[in-house]
């Protein structure tokens, strides 16, 4: 569904993403971890085409996306839970969700579609938080909206960026639930993640990054067991 190949990412003069390659096949969890700096988030960047690769090419559904405008990869089906939520201040939680609508403009059957009845039974706080403005919910509230507001627009694939940071324990583990439950549905997802045990228990495949390249990919039992790569690249 979605592959990546040999991408180059500036900012400036400053190269980030190094000539990174992978792939996400439909239905599949797939994880990139890393620490922090290392070229995760601009790496999720220059799929979605807020920061175009200087050199490389990028696929998603089989058509070249490469110098695609984000606003396209997004009507072609990819939707975002971007690093730090970027939810709107003064938009109360409805008002969120109109916006990114799409239920009636996808081609899926009704029964399908993500309807704002439908993330509610996934994420009852929000309907219980439905006219509290963004600036006023919790960490794990706003959370729950980036994530309701991305599956409102029905995306076929999903990026997350980071979406356990700031969390505690219990929504960390409330939020790998609702991941699973996706995956059950047949949604395909990239996550990118510094929670390793989180990132292990969720992923089908997983890539390691290290200074803007790919150092290590393998199954997630295969890292789980591989020391060397934990203590290098993750700091485990």
């Amino acid at each position: 569904m979605l592959e990546v190949r040999d991408i180059h990412t500036y900012y400036g003069d400053s190269h980030i993403v190094q000539g990174v390659s992978l792939k996400a096949e439909r239905g599949s969890v797939v994880a990139v971890l890393g620490r922090n700096g290392v070229g995760k988030t601009t790496l999720i960047r220059s799929i979605i085409g807020w920061t175009k690769p200087r050199r490389g090419r990028l696929w998603f559904k089989g058509v070249e996306v490469t110098d695609v405008p984000s606003y396209r990869i997004v009507q072609m089906g990819m939707g975002i839970v971007p690093q730090g939520r970027r939810i709107f201040p003064s938009l109360d939680v409805r008002e969120h969700l109109v916006i990114a609508d799409r239920s009636h403009r996808t081609s899926r059957t009704s029964g399908d579609r993500w309807t704002q009845p439908r993330v509610f039974a996934l994420f009852p706080r929000l309907e219980e938080r439905l006219r509290h403005a963004g600036r006023t919910l919790s960490g794990g509230e706003q959370q729950m909206l980036a994530s309701a507001r991305a599956l409102v627009g029905n995306p076929d694939f999903l990026l997350l960026d980071e979406p356990t940071e700031g969390l505690a324990p219990l929504l960390v583990r409330e939020l790998g639930r609702i991941i699973l439950e996706l995956k059950a549905q047949g949604l395909s997802m990239l996550l990118v993640e510094q929670n390793l045990p989180f990132a292990l228990r969720l992923a089908d495949y997983v890539y390691v990054m290290s200074k803007g390249q790919i150092v290590h990919e393998s199954s997630p039992q295969a890292l789980a067991g591989n020391e060397e790569v934990k203590a290098r690249h993750l700091g485990i």
